[in-house]
């Protein structure tokens, strides 16, 4: 994995992120193990779907029922993951218990390298806790 770093640039774009939107079985549970995660609170909330935002209501992810969910599986081609999030922490030896404790599982060739290791959340979705490098 290699860490990229943006520069800003004054072109506009055609839009904005809105939110990103999470497939699951059940949004309710998935939005409760993001929501102590990242630190989010309950913008909108239906069984249906759910949005996680900041303390100023700014939208950040959502979770939307899927009724034949199939999660992507780490490594494996026929099932390939479609995204993931990087969660930045100030010490993976401190966050991993913590998102173990939510229901996370570390992943197998997550073989706590330095920098960043890759985690599945409660509904087998990857995502990876990531330090910075400097």
């Amino acid at each position: 994995m290699v860490l990229l770093s943006c520069k800003h640039h004054s072109q506009r774009g055609i839009g904005h992120l809105y939110a990103i939107v999470i497939d699951c079985p059940d949004p309710s549970e998935l939005a409760d193990f993001y929501g102590r995660l990242l630190s989010l609170s309950r913008l909108e909330d239906t069984p249906e779907f759910v949005v996680l935002g900041t303390t100023t209501g700014t939208e950040v992810v959502a979770f939307q029922r899927v009724l034949d969910f199939r999660p992507p599986q780490w490594s494996a081609p026929d099932h390939p993951q479609q995204m993931h999030i990087d969660v930045m922490v100030a010490d993976l030896d401190v966050a991993e218990p913590q998102v173990l404790a939510l229901g996370a599982t570390l992943l197998d060739g997550s073989d706590k390298p330095v920098g960043y290791r890759v985690y599945a959340d409660p509904v087998g979705q990857p995502f990876c806790l990531v330090t910075s490098l400097k």
